[in-house]
């Protein structure tokens, strides 16, 4: 018996150390092919439609092919789902709550002083985002937004547009009301853990034609459109902008994004919006309440560059006062797992263009309206062409009269570009989702 024991260990030992080996090659890879990414900045109309002959160099050389992607998830998932397995019954995570992302990191009473293991903790198609893990800390001490072309050093703006990795924290509790949109430059974390920092009330994030951005812990809301004006995006480099939508958070031309545990409401447009060509992106752990227009991941039926896009969507709780799009997909491939969804007024996830669409141990709770009980939607296509589509539900959870409308042919090749993690039992949903938002962590104490 005690060989047979000693044996097991020795057989988990040895597994521990070929994942922690095989990520580390597949980070170092993908840190390298980033760096040398072409970044493309524009000063030119900050509109989709003016904006989309730009977006080439980008998806060259710095977006994942899908198939490729997808031969990597599969690889790993399982692996990855037996070590955490092992880990927990050797009891490294006694306050695992089986959200994989927390567990990484919340269970740390030091996390404030480790705090770019979060760079590590990453899932789903967007896990290799880095953000400005090899950077330096920048440490924000100046609310104010005075000067969008010339910001001073200590604010947010000055922050994200250095050319150098950073991993940007705040001093204390602040609200920042922005201007102008707020151009994000490549591999910059903004990590508001520890402090209450409010967005709010004029411009939000723009992520446009850059690759490694992590937003973690903000609360983000109230975003207006704003432009027609003259704005800086790196050190070197300002242009004119025309109005934005007013997304909390718009994602454009760029990849390996993360967002994760941010609250998002009551914007002009969308909350989160991914477009021309984007991808390698998660959206997980996020809390977002009162709005209409929630998630749009596609650029427009005809813009056939999105058929590259990969997005994951997880752990998310879809609150109060939502109306529709959680998300509304075009081309592409999209996981939506273990999310809790306990509002919409029309429907939760709607699509075009035949995307594929992987739903997988979601809790989806139907409002009383007993014409919106469908989960599902598609949006001004007709049944002869959306029957053909790779829609399926897998292990989700239906309630109050809930239904999910299945299409396509079930098995195939497009469920494996469409799947970037192992969705865990739609029972634990309650349990993974129940701190999504930003977290209401101090300092000096456990979150």
């Amino acid at each position: 018996m005690a060989v047979s024991n000693n044996w097991a260990f020795a057989s988990l030992a040895l597994l521990f150390l070929l994942l922690v080996a095989a990520m580390a090659t597949v980070r170092t890879g993908n840190v390298s092919s980033n760096v040398e990414t072409e970044k493309v900045q524009s000063s030119k109309n900050s509109t989709m439609a003016a904006r989309s002959e730009e977006v080439e160099p980008l998806n060259e050389h710095a977006v994942p092919d899908p198939e490729a992607v997808a031969a990597e998830v599969e690889s790993i998932i399982d692996m990855n789902i037996r070590n955490v397995t092992e880990r927990r019954k050797l009891g490294f995570f006694t306050c695992g709550t089986g959200n994989p992302i927390d567990d990484c990191w919340r269970c740390d009473p030091n996390w404030q002083k480790n705090r770019k293991r979060l760079a590590d903790c990453g899932i789903g198609f967007g896990r290799n985002a880095i953000g400005g893990r090899d950077g330096r800390f920048y440490v924000v001490t100046d609310p104010n937004d005075d000067d969008p072309v010339n910001p001073k050093p200590g604010t947010l703006r000055h922050a994200v547009i250095q050319d150098e990795p950073l991993w940007i924290v705040f001093k204390r509790d602040m609200v920042i009301r922005l201007k102008q949109e707020l151009i994000m430059n490549s591999f910059k974390t903004i990590d508001g853990r520890g402090v209450n920092v409010h967005i709010a009330n004029g411009a939000c994030i723009t992520i446009q034609y850059v690759t490694n951005v992590i937003i973690h812990g903000l609360h983000i809301h109230d975003c207006k459109p704003t432009g027609n004006a003259m704005v800086r995006s790196s050190p070197s480099h300002f242009g004119w902008r025309t109005m934005a939508d007013g997304d909390a958070i718009s994602i454009f031309g760029s990849s390996h994004i993360w967002v994760d545990h941010n609250s998002l409401s009551n914007c002009a447009d969308g909350l989160v919006d991914a477009v021309m060509g984007s991808t390698a992106i998660t959206i997980s752990n996020n809390h977002m309440t009162h709005h209409n227009e929630v998630m749009l991941l596609g650029h427009s039926d005809s813009y056939t560059r999105d058929k590259q896009m990969q997005v994951t969507i997880a752990y998310n709780h879809f609150g109060e006062g939502l109306i529709q799009r959680m998300p509304r997909c075009r081309h592409g491939y999209f996981h939506v797992v273990n999310n809790d969804y306990t509002h919409w007024e029309m429907y939760a996830i709607g699509g075009s263009a035949n995307p594929t669409i992987n739903s997988q141990g979601n809790r989806y709770a139907a409002p009383t309206n007993p014409f919106a009980k469908e989960v599902t939607k598609r949006v001004d296509t007709a049944e002869g062409q959306w029957k053909s589509w790779n829609w399926r539900s897998e292990g989700d959870l239906l309630l109050n009269g809930a239904y999910f409308t299945p299409s396509g042919a079930g098995a195939s090749a497009s469920y494996a570009r469409a799947s970037s993690l192992g969705a865990k039992s739609s029972s634990m949903v309650g349990a993974m989702t129940s701190n999504a938002g930003a977290l209401p962590c101090r300092r000096g104490k456990q979150c």
